[in-house]
């Protein structure tokens, strides 16, 4: 960190925890505001809850008065800050550090890192050991000086094992280059400091060994070798026997970073380059003066993003002018440009969250790697653009707060914002307020868009055209291309025409006048046909649709759809925005444009009208969603097994625009939610409800796009209880149930389940029910309602055998195999298991048979059979690689790593449950982190690592707390009870014990029946 800048507030708490005004020391009080002053730091810019604050500052112990108590401490904070009190901001029921990232000392660190790891993975290894280094020269010492309680401790461990990772990171990176020599004395003091550290005692001798000093980094190893023989018994892992055998033999390896070796860890951006900009018109007219400044503060250099804001009247030109801009400064920003339109006068506005996740997306981050919250994706956004050239355009914001998450943070990086209303509050923006041509330009526009010098010959009625426009470019446009696609008109009859419609638009209520009558006379120039499509596709209300959609829209065959399509577009009144993977072409409405044919459409079209055109076209949409969830890889949950076909679409044309449906999906999937709300809005319900089961079968759950699943699952459900469709209404809520078994909110997933099931019992779907209790016996099993779980188990049982479903009573046999499991009824949980399994077989349902084999390993670890345990499990794990299912293989993986803690062979299996923990993470499971956190404590308490079992389970513990879980939260209280003994805790032992048994016996657990483990002991 390089100080203070200007007049802004500093904060470090990567050694004592400071603030600076100015470059001046501001006192912070003592421990306890220096801990809270510490919290804030640590998530600067982010909401901490009054109930964080109390925690980390009080623990255990609060006051009696904690809101007052809070608030005495930050208001000496804030005078102490003077006239920059209001950094220390109240928001949302807690509190914020409004600091930009560069002036907290840790986020600063972490960027560095960030561009470290980076530069790395893209083999600039200078780079790589220049970032690592400026981030650890900002350590002032141990972190959170002068904090204490339970909190800063627990931070201070996690902030100082960042520290050493990045110093393991820097030296790789110095190694590689040859500095061994100068690196010996601080990696000599570093494992003197952590002598169980096995990478710092391999980079040692690699630094030994590249200083000439074969013997001693021999030596090197023999010592460290004896260390972890005498503190854990414990031979040194393959990683450092790796380097001594290379070292014995001579070999020049081990100079190789840690990021270019063949079992390093994959980096989870793969460098992109994305050049999104649309195309630049050709007949851009005018705005000199306005491109001059907008080019010039662009690609002019500075210490902060370069930003612009264009604003102006719609219609004014206010994208034209930012593509054109765009690509004229595109050489300034080699690393490439961004662009997003965040539909900010449409009723579903872009979400933030959303298009940061395509930003992601186009810089090379992995679909997994993508993080669930706004803030987290904002923040790695910033760190991707930190050092890059890159030029951003959003075009259409609504408002300021829609823009701040995507502004990155980087001074190489510029901005260039256009929406209808001035954006004052974007700090620093430099702002461009567009008015319409002056006569002289917008002559010359409709001179250009003519053609054949037209224009020149009737220069009169030019000039009456362009003021009848009322100069606005997009008036102006559409004028011209009228005229051009009619060479045998004259201008003045072009000029007597809107001279006529003027008093007859005035009864519409969009805009200025001259905009209505120019889209009005585009619009009468039209084919019944086209005029139609035009106002249906305003109904419908996309952004952006394929040019498919017109042949439903308007009743005719694909062939003819195209050709209406391309006729808007001739008119100017459809525009072409992009295309996708296989080629096929998107286009959008102008803003104006789809007011306008809504408008139209909402005056011309009757209620019949307009839902059955919506109907056809949701049910193409349909029909493409189910072939594009069968085509898509890796997808791991059930889609229809025959999907939907259309007339409208044909085999042919459902092929092409399938090529790639990963593309197809990322393409329309902001779309197919803005149609399930709009025919739900129509009151559709059958439609909406298939569509949105269909969104949330073959893509929302795998891709975790939880937000859109809400979306449409609300608005269809909304209609269906406002138009009393119960059938609707209970497959919708036991879609929302599983939306939030999926999001580890299991109180209102069975609270939904519930629901549905009060709703299926008003219709005659009998399937429906017995899959939605059987739903919520999984989410009661769960909780550990064990007893609740079975009575739901067997009336879906009857239920689905009554209906002569044998794969869905497979499945409610599994879970009953799960249950009996749960209550420690081994013989028949046994029995249930190997049933599932022989359905599952008889099927060929490989995923199912993998799951089952899980089972089954659980049940015989269960009972102590752990070969067989072990056999079973390794062929879940092998079945579910195969099928490519991440998650899943993960809980495969665990399982049998349970056996093999039990068969002494847990350090086997240390790697594979780190590795399943990041998979976890990446995919947003809470459930899997929690589970494989208490497994990896387990494995280090078997190895006799006590102190780092504890820190697991705790962290397991919290998760479970989290996530509402008592069953498995007393499973890790049990787990840690053996830790504290083992620790010589015995009272804390004897507590923790005492609530995990009293949790075991109120929900029924096997576990009440079983003795208390001790310390040699293994749990179950």
């Amino acid at each position: 960190m390089h100080g203070p800048l200007g007049e802004h507030m500093e904060f470090r708490v990567l050694g004592p925890v400071e603030a600076y005004r100015s470059g001046t020391a501001v006192p912070v009080g003592g421990p306890k505001p220096r801990t809270l002053l510490a919290l804030l730091a640590v998530h600067a810019g982010r909401v901490v809850s009054q109930e964080q604050l109390v925690d980390a500052v009080w623990g255990d112990d609060p006051p009696e008065q904690t809101r007052a108590a809070v608030y005495t401490y930050v208001s000496t904070l804030r005078r102490a800050f003077g006239d920059d009190a209001d950094v220390l901001g109240r928001s949302g029921g807690g509190y914020l550090l409004d600091a930009a990232s560069d002036l907290v000392d840790l986020h600063v660190f972490t960027a560095e890192v960030g561009a470290g790891r980076r530069a790395l993975a893209e083999g600039d290894i200078e780079e790589a050991a220049a970032r690592f280094t400026a981030a650890l020269s900002v350590w002032r010492g141990p972190a959170l000086g002068g904090a204490q309680g339970a909190w800063a401790e627990a931070e201070r461990s996690r902030l100082e094992e960042l520290r050493l990772a990045a110093l393991e990171d820097r030296v790789d990176a110095d190694l590689a280059i040859g500095r061994g020599d100068a690196l010996v004395p601080e990696l000599s003091a570093a494992v003197t400091a952590h002598p169980l550290r096995e990478r710092l005692r391999s980079q040692l001798m690699l630094a030994l060994y590249q200083s000439g000093r074969q013997a001693d980094a021999l030596a090197c190893y023999q010592e460290g070798r004896r260390v972890l023989l005498d503190e854990l018994g414990l031979e040194p892992g393959q990683a450092l026997r790796s380097t001594h055998d290379r070292i014995l033999r001579a070999d020049d390896g081990p100079t190789a970073p840690a990021a270019s070796r063949p079992d390093a860890a994959e980096p989870p951006v793969v460098p992109h380059r994305p050049s999104q900009l649309p195309f630049d018109i050709a007949d851009f007219t005018g705005r000199s003066a306005e491109v001059a400044e907008l080019t010039g503060h662009l690609s002019a250099e500075g210490t902060a993003v370069r930003l612009c804001a264009i604003s102006g009247k719609p219609g004014a030109g206010k994208s034209t002018l930012a593509m054109h801009v765009a690509h004229a400064v595109r050489a300034h920003f080699p690393d490439g440009q961004l662009y997003a339109t965040l539909r900010g006068v449409q009723a579903v506005r872009a979400d933030p969250a959303e298009v940061l996740a395509g930003f992601l997306r186009a810089l090379g981050v992995a679909d997994a790697a993508i993080p669930a919250d706004l803030d987290e994706r904002a923040r790695l956004y910033r760190t991707l653009l930190a050092d890059r050239r890159v030029l951003v355009v959003l075009d259409n914001a609504a408002d300021e707060r829609q823009v701040r998450p995507l502004l990155p943070g980087g001074a190489a990086c510029a901005v260039l914002v256009t929406s209808r209303e001035r954006l004052g509050a974007l700090g620093g923006a430099s702002q461009l307020d567009l008015s319409v041509l002056d006569d002289a330009a917008a002559f010359e526009l409709l001179d250009r868009v003519i053609g054949d010098g037209r224009a020149a010959a009737e220069p009169d009625a030019a000039h009456d055209l362009v003021r009848l426009c009322g100069r606005l470019p997009l008036a102006v446009r559409i004028a011209g291309a009228r005229l051009a696609a009619r060479p045998h008109w004259k201008l003045s009859r072009l000029a007597e025409r809107l001279r006529v419609q003027r008093r007859v638009l005035q009864e519409l209520t969009m805009g200025d006048l001259e905009v209505r009558g120019s889209l009005a006379l585009s619009y009468d120039g039209l084919a019944e046909r086209e005029r139609a499509a035009l106002r249906r596709i305003g109904l419908l209300d996309v952004s952006t649709f394929g040019g498919w959609l017109v042949a439903p829209l308007i009743d005719c065959s694909p062939e003819d759809g195209e050709e209406v399509v391309e006729r808007l577009v001739d008119a100017q009144l459809l525009d072409v925005v992009t295309s996708d993977e296989s080629g096929a072409l998107r286009y959008q409405l102008h803003d104006l444009t789809r007011a306008f044919a809504r408008e139209r459409g909402e005056a011309e079209e009757s209620g019949a009208e307009v839902r059955a055109a919506c109907t056809r076209a949701a049910e193409c949409w349909l029909a493409l969603v189910e072939t594009a969830g069968q085509r898509m890889p890796h997808a791991t949950l059930e889609v229809s097994a025959q999907p939907s076909t259309s007339s409208y679409l044909g085999q042919d044309l459902t092929d092409e625009l399938l090529t790639d449906p990963e593309a197809w999906f990322d393409a329309e999937q902001t779309d197919l939610v803005g149609v399930v709300e709009r025919i739900s809005e129509l009151d559709l319900t059958d439609i909406a409800t298939r569509l949105a089961a269909a969104l949330c079968s073959s893509r929302f759950s795998v891709r975790n796009l939880f937000g859109q699943w809400w979306r449409t699952h609300s608005a269809a459900l909304e209609a269906a209880r406002r138009v009393g469709d119960r059938d609707g209404e209970a497959r919708l809520l036991a879609g929302l149930g599983w939306l939030r078994y999926e999001q580890d909110r299991f109180d209102e997933a069975a609270l939904y389940y519930e629901q549905a099931l009060e709703a299926y019992a008003h219709t005659s779907d009998a399937h429906g029910q017995a899959s939605a209790r059987l739903a919520l016996s999984t989410v009661q099993r769960e909780h550990g309602l064990l007893a609740k779980s079975r009575e739901s188990l067997d009336l879906a049982l009857a239920e689905l055998r009554a209906l002569g479903e044998p794969h869905a009573v497979a499945q409610a046999v599994h879970e009953l195999g799960r249950v009996l499991t749960e209550q420690g009824e081994l013989d028949a949980a046994l029995e249930a298991c190997e049933r599932t399994l022989a359905t599952y077989e008889s099927f060929g349902d490989r995923r199912g048979t993998a799951i089952a084999h899980r089972s089954l390993a659980i049940v015989h670890r269960a009972a102590g059979r752990y070969d067989e345990a072990a056999r079973r499990g390794e062929v879940a794990v092998d079945t579910l690689r195969r099928l490519g299912d991440r998650l899943m293989s993960a809980y495969a993986v665990q399982a049998l790593a349970k056996v093999r803690i039990r068969q002494g062979r847990g350090d086997a299996v240390r790697s594979d449950l780190l590795e399943c923990l990041a998979t976890c993470n990446d995919m947003q499971d809470g459930f899997g982190q929690a589970l494989l956190l208490r497994t990896l404590g387990e494995l280090e308490l078997a190895v006799g690592r006590p102190e780092v079992a504890h820190r697991y389970l705790e962290r397991s513990l919290q998760w479970w707390t989290a996530l509402g879980l008592p069953v498995w939260r007393a499973r890790t209280l049990r787990d840690l009870a053996t830790v504290q003994a083992a620790l010589g805790e015995a009272d804390a032992s004897d507590r923790t014990w005492a609530e995990a048994l009293s949790i075991f016996e109120r929900h029924g657990c096997r576990e009440a029946r079983e003795p208390r483990p001790d310390t040699v002991l293994h749990p179950a």
